[in-house]
């Protein structure tokens, strides 16, 4: 590894982030590309099949919903036919049989669709990426690949698919690895987290692959813009498209923690979470009644925030906001929060990979 190159991906609900690292460049001229997601891209996909009046068969492994989900009710409610396989039907529930109720039929094998159009279910388009690398001539050779996808995990039945996704954003808190802690090896995911066990299913590669939850990896790598650096403690707060995690941060560590669905919360509303958040009054039920996944407020004693910085592409959200939060924008990029939280994440847990990281994208305070 005399000229370590790691690749990251981010894989959103609107976008995918890709950040190249490359020893011995500079982060300003590093290759990045925004392109759709893949749940966006599937949606598209199905769109196209409902015009063209055409049943679906979809296989592959459990993806990220949103998008595609809403995309397959619609072909239902249009009158057409929808085949799929157990691990591609875990994309809508993880209980089969409530897809089922969907009108989704569960087959063994895309044989028996009877000629349906076949759609493949994944967030990992490594093959399509390698391709658009090579034909603009940039090497394809990785010494490390690392993904970030957003992880409900498989709820047992009965179980609230939020409560079971904040349950486990409590116990990786309570574990006090920091944000770096919600970041694995492809062998050591947790069982539970089925999305990236799926993102990994398939790496046969000799090379590491390393897995993230989106929410952490934006706000880790937010932490790398000047202004969030000199602040502590601090509240970052990472608007996505789909959801919103917010964290108060005191000496690097996590105080507080709350995520919600972006498209349930108004400019007021965030704004009383966040006031909630810094003032340690937010509480659990009060997040997951409205539809969110929860909080988190470990009663810690903590000053009060000297900054709230928001991220994320739906960051508008807070726009004129009496609170005036300061646009976090870490080495210029916003949209790669993600990938910059990734790759240090990854240097804590692989150390060979610190060194072209830190060169990179400089030193991190380490966490006390």
């Amino acid at each position: 590894m005399a000229r370590p190159r790691i690749l990251a991906i981010d894989v959103g609900t609107g976008t995918q982030d890709i950040l190249v690292l490359e020893a011995g460049s500079l982060i300003e001229n590093a290759v990045q590309l925004i392109m759709p997601s893949p749940t966006a891209l599937l949606a598209e996909r199905v769109k196209q099949a409902t015009r063209d009046r055409v049943d679906l068969v979809l296989t592959g492994v459990t993806m990220g919903g949103g998008p595609d989900h809403w995309a397959v009710e619609a072909h239902l409610k249009a009158g057409m036919k929808v085949f799929a396989t157990p691990d591609a039907a875990r994309t809508f529930d993880d209980d089969l049989e409530r897809v089922a109720t969907m009108g989704i039929r569960i087959v063994d094998s895309p044989a028996a669709a009877n000629g349906a159009r076949h759609l493949e279910m994944r967030d990992f388009y490594l093959a399509e990426l390698m391709e658009a690398l090579d034909a603009f001539g940039v090497s394809t050779a990785f010494d490390a690949i690392a993904v970030a996808v957003f992880d409900h995990g498989a709820a047992p039945p009965g179980l609230s698919d939020r409560r079971f996704r904040f349950d486990y954003l409590r116990e990786q808190v309570e574990r006090g690895t920091g944000l770096e802690g919600f970041g694995f090896l492809a062998g050591e995911i947790p069982a539970r987290m089925t999305r990236m066990q799926a993102v990994a299913s398939n790496w046969t590669n000799p090379e590491p692959l390393f897995l993230m939850d989106t929410g952490p990896a934006a706000i880790l790598g937010a932490l790398d813009d000047a202004v969030v650096a000199q602040a502590d403690p601090v509240v970052l707060v990472n608007v996505g498209n789909f959801h919103t995690i917010a964290a108060l941060l005191h000496a690097r560590r996590i105080r507080g923690l709350f995520e919600h669905h972006t498209g349930e919360l108004t400019r007021p509303k965030l704004e009383r979470y966040l006031d909630g958040l810094a003032t340690g009054t937010l509480s659990n039920d009060q997040v997951f009644e409205d539809m969110g996944h929860g909080a988190l407020e470990l009663g810690v004693d903590t000053s009060p925030p000297r900054q709230l910085a928001v991220t994320g592409p739906r960051r508008g959200l807070l726009e004129g906001s009496a609170l005036r939060p300061h646009l976090a924008v870490p080495h210029g990029d916003m949209m790669l929060a993600g990938c910059f939280g990734l790759l240090r994440a990854l240097a804590a847990r692989l150390p060979e990979y610190a060194p072209v990281v830190e060169e990179q994208l400089g030193r991190q305070a380490p966490r006390p």
